[in-house]
């Protein structure tokens, strides 16, 4: 009994030193752990930027606006005579050539009509003839018969309006054909087969796609920048692609808002469609300028600011930028303060400088060009 005794207090003993233990070395990696942290806090915050070398150099000055495509050739195609539509040849979108015949309307009434005033023609030619029998005229030749002689008799023989009529139901049986004024692709059909058309009635449209003029307007300080056959560039907001063009007309007038009208011209690769809304592009070289990327410019104090490195440090200069374009400002010494100065080899920061100061440690991670 003694002994049992002797042994539970033994373990009671080993399990005290041990909880010990084990809340010691749990302390020491708490200490070891807070230590770390607080040694991580004070280490320098590392500063990695871009930079670039400053250069004289061209730049791309950018005139921007915005357009719309509108075709040069663009016809609401109509029939001039009423009836039921028999026969539809296109659809919309559909790619056709100059004369080709588009939509016929039912003919047997214009038919019929152009039928019988070429018989009434026939009966108004003897009716003519005979009369130039009667008065002696042996050749029927009109250069042999005195003008208003000839122009008299034709009239009393109904040969002239029997002329005029024949031509008229020609005219209106020829009118039941719709056809193609030029090349180009169909759209806006109005109407099904067998409709009835009333004469005048839009039809459809027919585009030619092949060329389009770009109408966009101009400030007039701007207008005073851009001739006539100088080049432009487009890219439509519904495309990630980029056309050329050329200017073909400005406006000689000014709208009631300021602007100027300008159009240009650009070959469709067939992506381009009537009426879409693209942006106007014109560009001007702009020489001898320090040109920088529109990042490396940043706000301190409300001023405009570069960050020069020297010596592994940060030392903000005030600037002034003096054009721009999507991508870039050129960028001159603010002429207000007398510390302003930027000059060719002076390397800037032209990235991850949001939260730089004057005087900040930083490493370059890359020179660009």
């Amino acid at each position: 009994m003694c002994k049992k005794r002797k042994t539970l207090i033994h373990l009671k003993i080993f399990i005290i030193l041990f909880a010990i233990t084990f809340l010691s070395c749990k302390k020491d990696q708490a200490k070891a752990e807070e230590d770390r942290l607080e040694k991580k806090q004070f280490l320098p915050e590392k500063n990695e930027v871009n930079a670039m070398v400053l250069e004289q150099g061209i730049f791309k000055k950018e005139i921007v606006s915005n357009g719309k495509l509108v075709a040069l050739q663009k016809n609401q195609l109509r029939f001039n005579v009423s009836e039921n539509l028999e026969k539809l040849y296109v659809k919309n979108g559909d790619y056709v050539k100059k004369g080709q015949t588009l939509a016929v309307l039912k003919t047997f009434t214009y038919q019929q009509a152009y039928t019988k005033a070429k018989i009434n023609l026939n009966k108004a030619v003897l009716e003519l003839q005979d009369k130039l029998v009667g008065r002696g005229y042996e050749s029927f030749n009109k250069d042999s018969i005195p003008s208003e002689e000839y122009e008299m008799l034709t009239i009393r023989s109904g040969y002239k309006d029997a002329l005029h009529e024949l031509q008229n139901t020609e005219f209106k049986l020829k009118s039941t054909k719709l056809i193609a004024p030029f090349s180009g692709k169909i759209a806006n059909i109005k109407n099904k087969l067998y409709e009835h058309i009333n004469a005048g009635s839009e039809i459809m449209t027919l585009i030619n796609d092949q060329i389009f003029e770009v109408e966009f307007y101009l400030i007039e300080s701007e207008v005073s920048e851009i001739a006539v056959n100088e080049q432009i560039q487009i890219e439509p907001f519904a495309l990630k692609k980029t056309y050329q063009g050329r200017i073909v007309t400005i406006n000689p007038q000014v709208e009631k808002d300021g602007t100027i009208l300008v159009k240009a011209r650009v070959k469709n690769d067939g992506n381009l469609i009537e009426g879409m809304n693209v942006k106007v592009f014109i560009q001007k070289d702009v020489p001898n300028q320090f040109v920088v990327p529109k990042a490396s410019v940043v706000l301190r104090q409300n001023q405009e600011v570069l960050f020069i490195i020297k010596s592994g440090k940060t030392y903000w200069t005030y600037v002034q930028t003096t054009n721009e374009n999507s991508k870039q400002y050129t960028v001159i010494p603010h002429p207000d303060k007398s510390s302003a100065s930027l000059k060719v080899g002076d390397t800037i920061v032209v990235s991850d400088n949001l939260n730089l100061a004057h005087d900040t440690e930083v490493t370059i991670k890359k020179i660009i060009d």
